[in-house]
């Protein structure tokens, strides 16, 4: 479980001590990834190195509609800066407008700037979106050559939904990976998230989450009792 789960944090009033529990967290719990705002990236990864839990950064971020030439930068210096992740919010109202072109230029810039060092996922605000626009944004991230699609930016007005996931899920098929993000508290909605097709969880409850497991001991016994 804590390896599926990127450990969140993008509130803009976050400090520096709060970015440093957060990243002592991840250690303690093994996460995959610690996602913050790019001002935190190089402390973020300084403390990371040789632990194996990838820095991540958002670009673009919360609303998307930077111009692809400030993002692309935006990714480039974030990379720079130590992240191997990218969380990039899809320019929404060129989505929305069916303007493919313009969306899918506008992800190939980030795209570009951050590989080969950095992975991408790309933040769809699937609360704003119909079901005939989530599956065009899902297309059009993996044909720009995304390596995710993601749910949500936490800040919007809801967060990952099963059916969301189960959707964005049957579009990408293998071609990507699926990130659901926001809102994700809880154990069972986490694990209804990973059923329905989720690769990684966004979330800044991922220690509530895991404490949630039961002890390896509790899981034996549980095991033994079944008839």
């Amino acid at each position: 479980m804590a390896r599926r789960i990127d450990h969140t944090l993008l509130k803009p009033e976050a400090t520096k001590d709060d970015i440093l529990r957060l990243v002592e967290d991840a250690v303690r719990y093994g996460f995959a990834a610690v996602c913050v705002q790019p001002w935190w990236v190089p402390l973020v990864a300084d403390r990371l190195r040789g632990t194996g839990i990838r820095p991540c950064a958002v670009v673009g971020f919360p609303l998307g509609g930077t111009l692809p030439e400030a993002k692309a930068y935006e990714a480039y210096q974030a990379v720079r800066a130590g992240a191997e992740e990218i969380d990039v919010v899809v320019n929404l109202g060129a989505l929305k407008s069916g303007d493919e072109d313009g969306v899918r230029r506008d992800l190939e810039a980030v795209i570009e700037a951050a590989k080969p060092q950095a992975a991408v996922k790309v933040i769809l605000e699937t609360a704003l979106l119909t079901e005939e626009e989530k599956r065009r944004a899902a297309e059009w991230a993996v044909a720009a050559g995304a390596d995710f699609v993601k749910t949500s930016t936490g800040f919007g007005p809801g967060g990952a939904t099963v059916e969301d996931v189960r959707l964005l899920r049957s579009v990408v098929g293998d071609r990507a990976g699926v990130k659901a993000s926001g809102g994700i508290r809880t154990l069972s909605a986490a694990l209804a998230l990973l059923e329905a097709g989720a690769d990684r969880l966004g979330t800044s409850s991922g220690p509530a989450i895991v404490r949630e497991l039961p002890a390896p001991e509790d899981a034996a016994s549980d095991e033994k009792a079944v008839p």
